[in-house]
């Protein structure tokens, strides 16, 4: 029995050149994916398949334009602390500190 299972062990270890073996690469790939994002999944196995992934060529990490708009929508909601009348100065005082930091006051 252990032998059966050494065998099918290395038949799945060992690539093959087919287009069966790409569409599986495809379906590893999404897997990978979907288990980074899962917050049911421990950080550990999230860094594990983030290094497969980049491995593989396949991991590109968050992109930079969702967190420029990230930014962006942050900025603005200091912005907008500044001009409401029901912030507490002290609130206002940290917009107006964090707008300077980042060069936008």
């Amino acid at each position: 029995m252990t032998q059966r299972l050494h065998q099918l062990e290395s038949q799945h270890t060992q690539p093959s050149n087919s287009t069966a073996s790409h569409k599986d690469q495809g379906n590893v790939v999404r897997g990978l994916k979907a288990a980074i994002n899962n917050p049911r999944v421990s950080e550990e196995a999230k860094q594990r398949d983030i290094e497969r992934l980049q491995e593989m060529g396949e991991y590109e990490g968050a992109p930079a334009q969702e967190d420029s708009e990230h930014h962006n929508r942050v900025l603005g909601g200091y912005k907008a602390t500044l001009s409401n009348p029901r912030t507490s100065e002290a609130a206002k005082e940290h917009a107006q500190q964090v707008l300077e930091e980042s060069g936008q006051a």
